[in-house]
């Protein structure tokens, strides 16, 4: 095997890998918000609006932890930096 078919193995590999480990865990963390929330509503529904808005906002910062890592491996995937260090020594 060339080298450049080496390190586009090992950068694809390490993307999956990445895609599925920064997928999984924000997946996680949005049901534990979600379920806390849930538990916050059931003990003060007079608090339904707070717990609504800061449940929504940190839903937002969740999920945009999943898209800075569907971005880099995208970067990873499709523009690999270290394929410049093998084609030009």
């Amino acid at each position: 095997m060339s080298e450049i078919s080496v390190v586009i193995e090992v950068s694809t590999l390490a993307a999956v890998v990445g895609l599925a480990i920064g997928v999984q865990l924000p997946a996680f963390a949005m049901g534990k918000a979600i379920s806390s929330a849930l538990e916050a509503l059931s003990r003060q529904p007079e608090a339904e609006k707070s717990i609504m808005r800061t449940l929504f906002i940190g839903l937002a910062m969740i999920e945009s932890l999943a898209i800075y890592v569907l971005v880099i491996v995208l970067i990873i995937l499709f523009r690999n930096p270290l394929l410049e260090y093998l084609l030009h020594p």
